[in-house]
């Protein structure tokens, strides 16, 4: 993988439908994993896709997160570093639903 990845971007109105979650973390983080974890939980209800970024795997990805993991994005804004903030995600989520 070259360069840190984004969002591909939209088609149309359908291609934006469904919120993409990035999280960007590796398995010894506590705090990714406990953030994996609430999006899991969230997924189903509030319905987004979820993409998980091992920064481990890539030296690009390790440069530009490992002081700050987790870092979750929506639509590839980032919204949170080191800690989710479900108040804060729920309330975006909402606001994207109420723009289509």
């Amino acid at each position: 993988m070259t360069g840190i990845p984004t969002p591909p971007a939209a088609a149309g109105p359908a291609a934006r439908a469904v919120p993409r979650i990035d999280i960007y973390g590796h398995a010894e983080c506590c705090l990714c994993r406990t953030a994996m974890a609430v999006l899991e939980r969230l997924r189903g209800e509030l319905g987004f896709r979820l993409v998980e970024h091992d920064i481990t795997a890539d030296e690009e990805l390790h440069r530009a997160y490992f002081e700050r993991v987790p870092v979750i994005c929506l639509d590839g804004e980032e919204l949170f570093d080191y800690r989710l903030e479900e108040a804060v995600l729920r309330a975006r989520l909402d606001d994207l639903e109420s723009r289509r």
